[in-house]
């Protein structure tokens, strides 16, 4: 039987063990006599047992010298008594939990976890850890297998413990992982490529930064069709503008540049007019708006004669399906292309970019993302050089927050004003970018964390959309709350992202979706690093069909690897694609079915569905469309949709009954797919 020596009081008590089980408890005090130091009353008891005995001291000393003994901290008296007598000893550490509950468990260095200013053994750490968790009772059991991971990784119960009580949380111990900064080595000057002059004059660059160097490598200068795929704030855009310009000004034709979002096309064409008013003319492409407000009148130039035309996905595609030609296209460069997954718009991206390879089919193609699956499949698809450079230009430091929605805006608006008093080396105060599900959600927590906050969406008018973006440019507000669907929209430069929700209305984020708005927290020019913090409500779910909850949605997201953008369409979006290239083809029959094989996705066969409804009729090599196939085409819907408006239209007289009787189907539809 062994036996464990500790100070207790002013004596000592020991316990004496075997397989770990507590056998008796006993209790000794010392003192000292002519022959040294020796016992002078040892009392015992059994686990359990509320009264000790007294016994003769020659059984402690017997005892003693029968096993082994183990002090477990360094006591003069007692190792002197030890000595004296012989008896061989060792220093141990206990997990003292184990000991209230009879049991022994020495503790190593290597698997003993810190608790407060102690040490416990893993098993009591993981009993401590499940009572914390009680009060938690919708976390998911991937989740808690997290939590205990992250537990025996960290060796740190109350460090571990941070990530699930954020009212004082040390950011230090919620960090998930770190994305670390590339190191910047020596790259090409701009003055030392092939460029024109003009444009190096004006350029506002001296050096490439990595992605653009690699770009200009893979033959950019050169007319080479590239897919960049490189972090925020990587120099993406200029990628796009050294081909555009080079091709422009050495008369190869005009620059196509898109984007997704009206907003982001507006801060294009701001930026392009102001930087080279003097070497070309920029117009701006985003359709025109039916409703005669002072925010739709624009006062930008539209002039589709211009060297640069930058434009919305569906403004310049509103062009091609009416039967417009877009003449002298030297650079066509698709800014955000992992559109192309997006489930409502994909489509018609993947539609748009094969109508412009028709129309223009000696122009170079840029295709540019932050964040998508399979890069090298998608470069195959689109013809192009992939060029792709993983690292960040900042660090990116990743936060996990299991937090109740309750206690979600008060953590918030802590993070938000933590960051705002910082100052980076470049001079530029730490600013937040806070993503949630709703409009009203992002009026609810701009509101709670008052006047330095605005809430951002596309239910603001354009002049209030604008007031925002010059406020935070010139750091006067800490922080926007901006719905998921403008991830890939206004170019805020903030150093840090928090994730409200992580869902887009009531659907979750992708892992694309997750990454890319992940990836607008810390902007080389601005901060010395970026922070994610997602904030995951156990059990939390903005939707009751849905199986998985937010804070198992958040290690997905974390974790999750982008799938291939290999989208099959079904015959609504087939149709309408199918409608839009026999525009562009201008009834040609091979034409329109090189277009279709151009597209990245894959087609539903629909023309006989359109052949048996009337919209399209085949004459030898020829393909005519109807007047409905050419609403279809200008009007961007399906088969689908349209037979539903011939419907309505002959049974209601009403045009507003009619809209609303399509919005209906419409959400009605939706659901379906979901």
């Amino acid at each position: 039987m062994s036996a464990i020596i500790l100070p207790w009081k002013k004596a000592y008590r020991i316990i004496f063990y075997d397989d770990r089980k507590i056998r008796h408890i006993g209790t000794v005090s010392l003192t000292r006599t002519t022959k040294g130091i020796r016992p002078d009353e040892f009392m015992i008891r059994r686990p359990g047992a509320s009264h000790l005995q007294k016994t003769p001291t020659k059984d402690l000393l017997i005892a003693l010298r029968q096993g082994s003994i183990h002090l477990t901290s360094r006591d003069p008296q007692m190792e002197e008594f030890l000595k004296n007598l012989q008896i061989p000893f060792e220093f141990t550490s206990l997990c003292r939990i184990c000991m209230l509950e009879d049991r022994v468990t020495p503790l190593e260095k290597e698997t003993s976890i810190r608790c407060g200013r102690e040490h416990i053994c893993p098993e009591c750490a993981r009993k401590e850890l499940s009572r914390e968790l009680s009060h938690l009772r919708k976390l998911g059991k991937k989740t808690r297998n997290y939590i205990e991971d992250l537990l025996m990784e960290h060796r740190d119960l109350e460090a571990v413990l941070a990530i699930i009580q954020p009212e004082s949380p040390d950011m230090k111990r919620s960090l998930y992982d770190r994305v670390e900064a590339h190191p910047v080595e020596k790259r090409d000057r701009l003055d030392e490529l092939p460029v024109p002059r003009a444009f190096l004059d004006v350029a506002g660059v001296e050096t490439l930064m990595p992605a653009q160097q690699l770009a200009v490598e893979g033959g950019l200068l050169f007319g080479k069709h590239q897919l960049v795929v490189a972090a925020t704030a990587s120099g993406k855009t200029f990628i796009g503008e050294m081909a555009g310009f080079k091709n422009l000004l050495e008369g190869r034709g005009r620059l196509l540049f898109l984007v997704p979002l009206v907003a982001l096309a507006n801060q294009k064409y701001e930026r392009f007019s102001e930087r080279y008013k003097n070497i070309a003319s920029v117009s701006l492409s985003t359709g025109v708006s039916r409703l005669n407000l002072p925010e739709t009148r624009s006062v930008a130039r539209r002039d589709a004669g211009s060297d640069i035309i930058v434009g919305t996905y569906e403004g310049v595609d509103n062009i091609l399906r009416r039967g417009r030609r877009l003449r002298s296209i030297g650079t066509i460069v698709i800014d955000e292309v992992q559109m192309l997954e997006d489930p409502e718009r994909g489509h018609r991206l993947d539609g748009m970019i094969a109508r412009l390879k028709h129309v223009a089919p000696k122009a170079q193609f840029i295709y540019l993302s932050a964040t998508i699956g399979a890069p090298h499949l998608l470069a195959k698809k689109l013809n192009a050089h992939l060029v792709t450079y993983a690292e960040r230009p900042v660090p990116l430091d990743r936060h996990l927050l299991f937090v109740e929605r309750d206690a979600k805006i008060p953590t918030i608006k802590r993070l938000v004003f933590e960051e705002f008093g910082k100052k980076s080396s470049k001079g530029y105060k730490g600013q937040t970018i806070i993503f949630t599900n709703a409009r009203a959600r992002c009026h609810q927590v701009a509101e709670a964390i008052g006047p330095r906050a605005a809430p951002y969406h596309a239910g603001l008018t354009a002049q209030e959309r604008r007031d925002i973006e010059s406020k935070f440019a010139k750091g006067k507000i800490a922080a926007v709350v901006t719905t998921a669907a403008l991830a890939a929209g206004v170019d805020f430069p903030a150093s840090q992202v928090i994730f409200d929700a992580l869902a887009m209305g009531i659907e979750w984020l992708t892992v694309q979706e997750f990454h890319q708005m992940m990836g607008r927290a810390g902007r080389p020019d601005f901060h010395d690093a970026g922070r994610v913090v997602i904030l995951a409500e156990p059990g939390g779910s903005y939707s009751r069909e849905s199986k998985v909850t937010e804070e198992e949605i958040a290690l997905r997201l974390l974790k999750g690897i982008m799938e291939e953008v290999a989208p099959f369409y079904g015959m609504e979006e087939s149709s309408e694609e199918y409608a839009a290239n026999a525009v562009v083809a201008r009834g040609i029959e091979g034409d329109l079915e090189l277009m279709n094989e151009k597209m990245v996705g894959t087609l539903e066969d629909a023309l006989p569905e359109m052949e048996k409804h009337g919209i399209v009729h085949r004459r030898g090599g020829v393909i005519e469309l109807s007047p409905f196939g050419r609403v279809m085409a200008e009007h961007f819907i399906g088969i689908e949709r349209l037979m539903r408006i011939r419907k309505l239209v002959r049974k209601v007289e009403d045009p507003m009954m009619i809209l609303a009787d399509l919005e209906c189907k419409t959400d009605d539809e939706e659901k379906k797919r979901r």
